[in-house]
């Protein structure tokens, strides 16, 4: 299997947390729309792998209107394979979603909802400056429900200094009640040139509490097992049928194609990453210059990359694939660092595979890193 991310960096307003490429201008986008056509165009010849999942992100991908959607979708089809049931993501503000909007989104073959709510309280939304409000949230899901869509997705943050345990609680309940099929929740972190990074700086916001993210983590756990949903991957949760398969491919390290600015690639054992600049990514491709960088995956980064992705996940870490695909020095490490972890609490044993426990979970970052061959 393999996947195309498309990259829109436009934004409404600036969440308080996010560090991710974007731009609250849409001076530009004209002109960048433009630009991921001629590099969609260009990037035919890097990838002639058929394509199984399609994935609109950013940025609020939301904010592109029919004829961009359909421009950018049109050249998608007339340039690369598309396998039938391609599962076709995009990712929405729950403003964004009105019935026209969900028309248009159908129209052009989405068939799965990435519908960023992040909490349905409307103390927390203005805490991270979110332009919805949580009327607007729960709206949004069951109007997308009403127009058809049974795929969807909505994200949830956890650890904020504001948010409680009822709130919390709250916040669960309404994956319940509106049966989403999947959800993704992470814990609220601090990245350095955010306006909560300012704010945790210059005293205005609490410092974050590691205690309070992991009471929250664990009920997260609880709550989504009795709503039958499946933790597969340590952030991810879906019902049986309703996993990302984007993500998933992610994780299982298969081959993807990163297209606008700042998007990576992955394809062959080569990374690619594009320009994380609007101005310069347009103008490259208008002039035929150079917009991304490349490396070669040698067997050291190959290793540690399938250990941080298969670890995260309920498919584990092979130990007959580290044994066959990397070389003695590597296999010796990993048999010496695994072989503690073993007789713990935090590693279960299936058969060839290793996968986190829950007590391993909340310890992954320090399972894996002991596990990185440097």
């Amino acid at each position: 299997m393999a996947g195309i991310y498309i990259h829109i960096p436009f934004c409404k307003q600036s969440c308080s947390y996010c560090d991710f490429h974007f731009s609250t201008s849409l001076k530009h986008k004209k002109d960048l729309i433009q630009a991921l056509v001629k590099e969609i165009k260009a990037k035919k010849s890097h990838f002639k792998k058929e394509i199984n999942t399609i994935y609109f992100g950013g940025g609020t991908p939301s904010l592109l209107g029919k004829n961009e959607l359909k421009t950018i979708v049109d050249v998608l089809y007339k340039n690369y394979s598309i396998a039938d049931k391609t599962e076709f993501t995009i990712e929405c503000n729950p403003d964004d979603l009105s019935i026209d909007k969900l028309k248009i989104l159908k129209e052009v073959g989405v068939n799965r909802l990435s519908i960023g709510v992040q909490s349905f309280d409307n103390d927390e939304l203005k805490f991270f400056n979110r332009a919805h409000n949580a009327a607007e949230a729960e709206s949004s899901i069951k109007r997308s429900q009403d127009a058809g869509f049974s795929n969807i997705t909505i994200d949830l943050i956890y650890g904020s200094p504001i948010l409680t345990e009822d709130v919390w609680l709250m916040n669960l309940q309404k994956v319940k009640d509106f049966d989403v099929p999947h959800l993704s929740a992470y814990s609220l972190t601090v990245e350095p040139k955010t306006a909560l990074a300012h704010q945790i700086k210059a005293g205005e916001t609490p410092v974050l509490s590691d205690d309070k993210m992991i009471a929250q983590f664990k009920t997260l756990i609880q709550k989504t097992a009795a709503f039958g949903m499946i933790q597969y991957e340590i952030s991810n949760f879906g019902k049986e049928g309703f996993y990302s398969q984007h993500n998933s491919n992610y994780w299982k390290g298969e081959e993807y194609l990163g297209i606008g600015p700042s998007a990576h690639s992955y394809i062959g054992n080569k990374r690619f990453w594009n320009v994380s600049n609007n101005i310069k990514y347009i103008n490259a491709l208008k002039n035929n210059e150079a917009y991304y960088n490349e490396e070669t995956i040698d067997e050291k980064t190959a290793y540690n990359e399938y250990v941080l992705t298969r670890l995260r996940t309920i498919w584990g870490i092979e130990k007959n694939y580290i044994k066959h695909n990397f070389n003695s020095k590597i296999n010796q490490h990993f048999q010496r660092e695994i072989q503690p972890y073993l007789n713990s609490s935090y590693i279960h044993q299936q058969n060839d595979k290793v996968v986190l426990t829950d007590n391993g979970i909340l310890i992954a970052d320090k399972i894996t890193s002991d596990l990185f061959y440097v």
